[in-house]
């Protein structure tokens, strides 16, 4: 028996007819943002969803034509301060379309910007509710900042001009007063921004510094854009954290959830300054009141000792002056005494002084008679040695001077001998070293005549030489 069937076109095309024809008008559907993705074309592509229970319970693609996006994004923005953004809650007018290609989807004619706004407000309280039953919404009122907070790590985005402003604020202050301040980089909005805000925390957590603050800051932003500061999780982070946490969101309306459980929020980053400024400046003052007292107590201290010291230095006065009048009297009386005894002792080294002199005189000429008389002896007995000495050593000069006479080189030459030397000027002994070409001098006593060596005859001219059989090699002219 043959099966009825019907193919897979027909069953889409009777799929499109049903689904379209329940839904033919536009209508308001509820969902969020999963993703969206903008082309070069214009158009917007994005996937819808909604959640239960912690999971994924519907999900559908959606599509915003290149025609209607900036009527619709231009008005979002007026409104929520923000763009579209994956993670948002949105009510939009949608065309329900079903394609045999490409199936189920909706085309967005509008969405509501008010529905946004009010959605997000609601997840707010919602936050707050819990965090309020976790006892964790005063949980960091409970820290104590330091009385001069040195540390501080910052979370917020690279080049944020926010902490710009702060970092300029508080660094360059007028007082000179010196903090340590280091940037933990984050993503400051979006659906990233309280996971990398936490990641943050981690690291700060885990460093080897011990802060004295977190200060979280940004430089404002929308509604939206600031949302992900009502994060739960985020939160809790703060919340939980040990040390004091300070916020500087930089917005103007009711502070966020953020703010709420944080130790203390400032509006900007500049009164974020000025609040660790304060702290420097009440210790300063109290510094100085301290001194202001300490001083006062210290010249009170001080001028009921002067007058003790002037007391005690009259009394002084009055003890030294009679001290120093008795012993005036006593120096007096010894001084008499020691003058008599010294000049009796002087007397009687005078007297002692002159018997020593003349014993002394009389052996010094006694003594030089003597000298006199062995310096006459020793200077016969030199003058005769003397005399032995220097016959010998004329002799001797006389004898050298003959030989040097005998042996001088121009006396030599004039015998008719002649002396040669090398192209360096020095006296050549033997024709061993003597090689072809070299230049030689041929010094006479008229006169000196410059040779070049031809050939070199190594035989020997002296009779009875080892040499004698050396054939000829050299001849000079």
């Amino acid at each position: 028996m043959e099966k009825k069937y019907i193919d897979l076109f027909t069953l889409q095309a009777r799929l499109k007819s049903v689904v379209e024809g329940l839904f033919p008008q536009r209508l308001w559907v509820k969902a969020e943002i999963s993703s969206l993705s903008r082309k070069q074309n214009g158009h917007c592509y994005l996937e819808l969803s909604q959640s239960e229970g912690g999971g994924v319970v519907a999900k559908t693609r959606a599509t915003i034509w290149a025609f209607r996006w900036n009527m619709i994004d231009q008005r979002f923005r007026s409104v929520t301060g923000s763009s579209l953004e994956a993670g948002m809650e949105i009510l939009a007018s949608v065309q329900v379309s079903y394609h045999p290609l490409y199936g189920f989807s909706l085309n967005i004619d509008d969405i509501d910007p008010e529905f946004t706004l009010g959605a997000n407000e609601r997840r707010r309280q919602e936050t707050i509710e819990r965090l309020t039953r976790e006892g964790l919404l005063d949980l960091q009122k409970r820290l104590r900042l330091p009385a001069l907070p040195y540390s501080l790590a910052v979370i917020s985005a690279p080049g944020a001009a926010g902490f710009g402003d702060f970092r300029h604020h508080l660094i360059d202050n007028e007082y000179g007063f010196v903090f340590n301040v280091r940037l933990f980089e984050a993503l400051m909005q979006g659906d990233g921004a309280p996971a990398s805000i936490m990641a943050a925390f981690a690291e700060i957590l885990s460093s080897p510094v011990h802060y004295d603050a977190v200060l979280i800051m940004r430089g404002g932003g929308s509604d939206l854009d600031l949302g992900c500061f009502d994060d739960y999780d985020l939160a809790v982070t703060i919340a939980r954290c040990p040390v004091p946490v300070f916020t500087a969101i930089g917005h103007d309306k009711d502070h966020h959830v953020a703010d709420m459980v944080a130790n203390t929020f400032v509006k900007t980053p500049t009164a974020l300054a000025d609040l660790f400024l304060d702290c420097y400046i009440a210790e300063d003052q109290r510094l100085g009141t301290l001194e202001s007292r300490l001083m006062m107590s210290f010249n009170n201290r001080l001028a009921a000792m002067s007058s003790r010291v002037d007391l005690l230095e009259a009394r002084v006065r009055r003890q030294a002056d009679a001290r120093v009048s008795d012993a005036m009297h006593k120096v007096e009386i010894l001084g008499a005494a020691l003058t008599k005894a010294v000049e009796n002792r002087i007397i009687g080294q005078e007297h002692h002084l002159d018997r020593l002199s003349d014993r002394v005189l009389h052996g010094a000429d006694r003594s030089l008679y003597k000298a006199g008389s062995a310096l006459d002896r020793i200077e016969q007995r030199l003058r005769g040695r003397v005399g032995v000495v220097l016959s010998g050593a004329l002799s001797h000069l006389m004898m050298v001077e003959t030989k040097i006479a005998a042996n001088d080189p121009r006396n030599i030459l004039r015998k008719g001998f002649v002396l040669a030397l090398d192209r360096d000027g020095v006296k050549m002994d033997s024709a061993t070293k003597t090689r072809v070409g070299d230049r030689v001098r041929m010094m006479f006593a008229d006169g000196t005549v410059k040779c070049g060596v031809v050939e070199v005859d190594l035989k020997s001219n002296v009779p009875g030489s080892e040499d004698e059989n050396i054939p000829a090699m050299s001849e000079i002219s």
